[in-house]
């Protein structure tokens, strides 16, 4: 065994043992990060009263009740009741047991399988204070049984109902207020503490309201709803934040907030403090379950600034519903902002959603049921808006075409030189008046409204399960065939649209070839590598974005068919280009500049090259 091969194999053994220490090390992290989400979660879950602890030959013991829950013992026991809430679009179940939504139910919404959708529908969704009892202990109000909880119905057609949490003191008393308007997704949710300040521990000066959610599978697609499964939150100064649950576990808040949102694709429930309220800090902590059913859990604590008062109110208001633009703009404070109309380095994309696609959209919608005509009508008007560009864009492609022949004699002539060529190159194009980026043009207009699509589409809650031609859901992938495997890179079914949106791309890519550099290869094939690129990441994605694709390389096919052939004259360009090269060209200074740094640099090369010339005599 030699030198080399010994050395190689001790970079291996090296790369081997820390393959396995880092390997540890992660196994070690995570465990001890589930450990930490165990413990909230445990922290946090319902915990029932265990009445055997509390009797005495089978009766209740109140001696007993009031060394564990203190002023709050008469609410230790109880009996399940519940009361709904409900309007044209809401319906929700409210429990005594915490005083509290137990069920929360969409009305105009279905879940994938075609079942009523829930927001809330376990035990594990909590709306509970943390309040003091003996023993410098915390009971939650979630475990404990409030009195109330009778339906009232006001005079403006809205529906309310309250709930008391009472104390040994019938004058000391928590109190929440659920207020349904006749329409909407709001809840107005009102937190009274009467009398409080005797049992809040002195200095203390926040309320802790402990928030827990969980998020059932609500989509036919588990990935993409979890990468879509988001806090979001805006503070006091009306900065917008959000994290992904998947990547983020813990995020912790000491400034003020005006609200907090559990974002999932296409519903969310925010809380909202309202008028000129604001929650004085907050920590999130979440968790994503290995479950099929469960796409994520949230454990949200919120601070609610106490002043003490003796008749302490705190106005919060609850948001059950769909991720829908128009809807959430109508909050008037930035809760439009949790749709995903473009970020990152295409954030600026938003403003092409918010200003064309979105108004164009909700116009079409008003006249035309069939979302699948709507993304027609759609395609067509963008595609209009830059006819002029993509005329300008196939005649300089024609003039291309004609020099073609005169740029290959002069790659023929100067070879393996490319900075004389590149000179040569460009005295042609300013002779011939020609633009060679002239065909550039319309691909930099129509990226950013690609881009724009890419987000609105998969977010548009207007397409989810639409149906057209053969997708049943415009929202998500149209899969024609599921495969019993996974293909790396490309997934585990076939999307039709995602095919023949490849197809397109690459017969325009055929047609576009005379654009390319046929003597560099990475120029030659990279306009087919690209769509075969793409043909992975798209397959999984909406087929609304697919058939726009699709749709939009179409329209390129027959519209450079149709100037080509009627619009264009390839003799009528070549006279034209004739006649430029007799004029006299005319420099402007950045040519004059460009040319001297490029005569520079040839002049460079030839000193190395006699340089080298020398070393070899």
């Amino acid at each position: 065994m030699d030198r080399n091969s010994v050395i190689g194999f001790v970079l291996l053994g090296v790369l081997f043992v820390g393959y396995i220490f880092f390997n540890q090390k992660q196994q070690t992290a995570a465990k001890i990060e589930k450990d930490r989400q165990d413990s909230i979660a445990n922290v946090n879950k319902p915990k029932p009263v265990d009445t055997a602890a509390y009797t005495t030959n089978g009766a209740a013991d109140s001696s007993k009740l009031a060394s564990a829950y203190g002023t709050f013992a008469g609410a230790a026991n109880g009996t399940l009741q519940t009361a709904v809430l409900e309007n044209e679009v809401l319906k929700i179940t409210f429990s005594n047991q915490g005083g509290q939504p137990s069920l929360v139910q969409l009305k105009k919404f279905k879940d994938f399988e075609g079942k009523p959708l829930m927001l809330v529908n376990s035990s594990f969704n909590r709306i509970s204070l943390k309040v003091p009892a003996n023993n410098n202990t915390l009971l939650n109000t979630a475990d404990l049984y409030f009195t109330g909880g009778k339906v009232q119905q006001l005079q403006d057609g809205s529906q309310a109902i309250s709930y008391r949490l009472t104390t040994s003191n019938p004058e000391q008393y928590l109190e929440y207020v659920y207020t349904l308007k006749q329409d909407g997704y709001a809840v107005d949710f009102d937190i009274h503490a009467i009398g409080l300040e005797n049992v809040v521990p002195a200095g203390q000066k926040t309320l802790s309201l402990q928030w827990d959610s969980e998020n059932d599978k609500q989509e036919k697609d588990m990935q993409n709803e979890r990468q879509n499964n988001q806090v979001h939150y805006r503070d006091a100064d009306g900065k917008h934040d959000y994290f992904t649950l998947e990547r983020t576990s813990n995020q912790k808040w000491n400034n003020q907030l005006q609200w907090v949102s559990v974002k999932q694709q296409f519903f969310n429930t925010t809380f909202i403090a309202r008028n000129d309220a604001r929650f004085a800090a907050a920590e999130i902590n979440t968790k994503v379950p290995e479950s099929a059913n469960i796409v994520g859990q949230t454990f949200a604590t919120l601070e609610i600034p106490y002043n003490r008062a003796h008749d302490f109110n705190f106005p919060i208001e609850i948001y059950y519903g769909p991720n829908h633009y128009k809807t959430l703009k109508s909050f008037d404070i930035g809760l439009e902002s949790i749709i995903p109309l473009g970020s990152g380095i295409f954030a600026f994309v938003k403003y092409v959603n918010k200003w064309i696609i979105i108004p164009v959209f909700n116009f079409l919608s008003e006249f035309i049921t069939n979302y699948g005509l709507i993304i027609i009508l759609l395609t067509l008007f963008i595609r209009l808006l830059i006819v002029p560009f993509t005329y300008q864009s196939y005649v300089s492609q024609a003039k291309m075409k004609v020099l073609k022949p005169e740029i290959d004699a002069l790659r023929a002539k100067h070879g393996d030189d490319q900075q004389a060529f590149g000179m040569e190159q460009m005295k042609l194009f300013k002779s011939a008046g020609v633009n060679p980026l002239g065909g550039c043009l319309p691909a930099l207009m129509q990226l950013p409204i690609l881009v724009a699509m890419y987000s609105f589409f998969p977010s548009s809650i207007e397409l989810r399960q639409e149906s057209f031609l053969w997708a049943t859901d415009l929202s998500a992938y149209d899969s024609i065939l599921d495969l019993p495997f996974t293909i790396p890179f490309y997934g585990n079914h076939v999307s039709l649209f995602t095919l023949l949106m490849t197809i397109t791309s690459l017969i325009l890519a055929f047609n576009n070839r005379g654009m390319a550099d046929q003597s560099n290869p990475v120029m030659k094939y990279m306009p087919y590598v690209f769509p075969i690129m793409l043909l992975g990441i798209f397959n999984r994605l909406a087929s609304a974005l697919t058939f726009y694709y699709f749709l939009s390389n179409v329209i390129s096919i027959v519209l450079q068919w149709a100037i080509q052939k009627f619009l264009v004259n390839h003799d009528k360009i070549h006279a034209q280009i004739q006649e430029n090269k007799k004029k006299p060209a005319s420099k402007s200074k950045w040519q004059e500049k460009l040319e001297e740094m490029q005569k520079k640099q040839q002049d460079m090369q030839k000193r190395q090259q006699e340089i080298q010339q020398r070393k070899k005599q």
